[in-house]
């Protein structure tokens, strides 16, 4: 039942953020975005630890791992997938982030030699055709226009990289490290990198005071951030990398749904039937988790 609930609360927090995404582009800066996103998460976290009366403190031969895993999962992965969503709409980056269901089966073997389970590749199978179906209008208007490709190539490139954090991610959970205080350091890290990176570029550090901006920002870093990366850590520990990663198969399901409500998102056949895939393939993910666990 945990698990269930862990899953649900992390498919529903970034299923939704994909609406508050777009209306950090603009005014603010991308990197400075990114690192207000993930300073402000670190300091909740902070504070929390703080009055919660949780140990913040790591061992000191574990702070590599723990500012590689902000590197790589909370300021490079981030970095990579706003600029991809510049490029093009956010459901080519949907389809192409699905991919990491295969790219964390992959490194869960070659780093952990984790086997790879039979009922992953079909339900990632059912995932990545469900995905696809859903944006079947994006996928199949694609071009090979320059921005196209580099949209493409960027968001594959985020979601390589966010594999190679959830590996990092998967060290420092095995080595018993308390998940606030992992997390804290580590977006406190990132938001410093995106802060480093932001200047390495020439960009202006600015901030805006439209109640778009303000309000997305707050609910990725509370929610999207703080919240959701706890979450999604305890996930990896129950669960496993690449089961875990197969709830952003779901993301863009939630997403339609708001859009459905809120922009009059029209449903199609071929749209339905991507879903049905896609439910099945979390299903799949689920029963089998469960059926492992009663073993």
């Amino acid at each position: 039942m945990q698990v269930l609930f862990l899953y649900a609360l992390v498919v529903l927090i970034w299923g939704s953020t994909w609406a508050a995404i777009p209306f950090q582009f603009g005014v603010v800066a991308t990197e400075v975005s990114v690192a207000y996103r993930f300073g402000l998460a670190a300091l909740l976290l902070y504070v929390y630890a703080l009055l919660s009366g949780r140990r913040i403190r790591i061992p000191v031969n574990t702070i590599g791992f723990v500012l590689l895993q902000g590197t790589l999962l909370f300021s490079l992965n981030y970095l990579l997938m706003y600029y991809a969503t510049e490029q093009i709409t956010s459901g080519l980056v949907a389809v192409v982030f699905s991919s990491i269901v295969l790219f964390n089966a992959v490194n869960e073997r070659l780093f952990f030699k984790t086997r790879i389970d039979g009922r992953l590749a079909v339900a990632a199978l059912l995932g990545l055709s469900g995905i696809t179906m859903i944006f079947w209008p994006e996928v199949a208007m694609l071009s090979l226009e320059d921005t196209t490709v580099a949209g493409i190539a960027l968001s594959l490139s985020g979601t390589v990289v966010a594999s190679f954090g959830n590996m990092t991610a998967v060290i420092n959970t095995r080595r018993k490290l308390p998940v606030i205080a992992v997390n804290a350091h580590a977006m406190a890290w990132s938001a410093l990198l995106s802060f480093i990176i932001a200047s390495l570029l020439g960009r202006e550090f600015n901030f805006s005071l439209q109640p778009g901006y303000v309000i997305s920002l707050a609910y990725l870093a509370v929610f999207g951030s703080a919240i959701a990366f706890g979450c999604y850590l305890a996930l990896i520990r129950r669960i496993g990398a690449a089961r875990a990663a197969y709830s952003s198969v779901l993301f863009p399901v939630v997403a339609l749904v708001i859009s459905t409500f809120i922009e009059g998102y029209r449903w199609t056949v071929i749209a339905a039937v991507g879903i049905m895939l896609t439910l099945a393939g979390n299903w799949l993910i689920l029963r089998s988790k469960a059926t492992h666990s009663k073993q």
